[in-house]
């Protein structure tokens, strides 16, 4: 596998979120990566509780904010080749579609999500 390098534009797994962005710095176990585009949305509540509605704190999780930077492990960016959307309109499509697969799951955890993700909404003005 190629090294990537400044420069290059990626996907980046960072949480429970899936980012298209720039690599800004390479570092050890890291790439520094600039967000310019959202393709997955992060999952709602607590991470070490997946999909759990009865946590001590179900947390509000928001996306990656545009050019926000973010310290992603080597092995979670992978190599983007097609043209970056825009990054509001990413972000839309990435709440439409996890909207729409939580709609779709009827449990408390999917409710309690779908309340957090209508006031991040509310929050990203979009």
């Amino acid at each position: 596998m190629s090294e990537l390098q400044i420069g290059n534009i990626v996907t980046a797994i960072y949480k429970t979120g899936k980012y298209i962005g720039e690599i800004t710095e390479v570092r050890p176990q890291h790439y520094l990566v600039r967000v310019l585009a959202v393709l997955k949305h992060p999952m709602q509540g607590d991470l070490h509780s997946p999909k759990d509605a009865d946590v001590l704190i179900f947390h509000e999780r928001k996306a990656l904010s545009y050019r926000e930077q973010a310290n992603i492990p080597l092995k979670m960016v992978k190599p983007f080749e097609i043209e970056v959307p825009d990054y509001k309109e990413s972000l839309k499509e990435a709440l439409a579609k996890i909207k729409l697969e939580l709609a779709e799951t009827h449990s408390e955890w999917a409710e309690m999500s779908l309340r957090a993700l209508e006031s991040l909404e509310k929050d990203y003005k979009i």
